[in-house]
């Protein structure tokens, strides 16, 4: 792989990364804590959504993040010819 090649492949990488990180941290911290007060009036499943956010959203929404990034990965990695097949 050239230099160029993989410096973008990285800037690629870390772009995935970023937005990862934005959105896990809008629904922990966001939706969860801060937010939550805002969230309070909104029903769902018997409970507010800001509390929903706080004990399961966040963890769903963590691994849909994790599957996201494998694919978005394995994707990258065959657009840049370092895929492991």
């Amino acid at each position: 792989m050239s230099d160029k090649s993989a410096s973008a492949y990285w800037a690629a990488n870390v772009r995935i990364i970023t937005i990862c990180m934005v959105i896990w941290a809008l629904v922990s911290f966001g939706f969860g804590i801060i937010f939550r007060p805002l969230l309070s009036g909104i029903p769902i499943g018997g409970t507010d959504l800001g509390f929903w956010f706080a004990q399961q959203g966040s963890i769903l929404t963590f691994i849909v993040l994790i599957f996201f990034y494998a694919a978005r990965m394995n994707r990258l990695d065959r657009e840049f010819s370092v895929d492991e097949q």
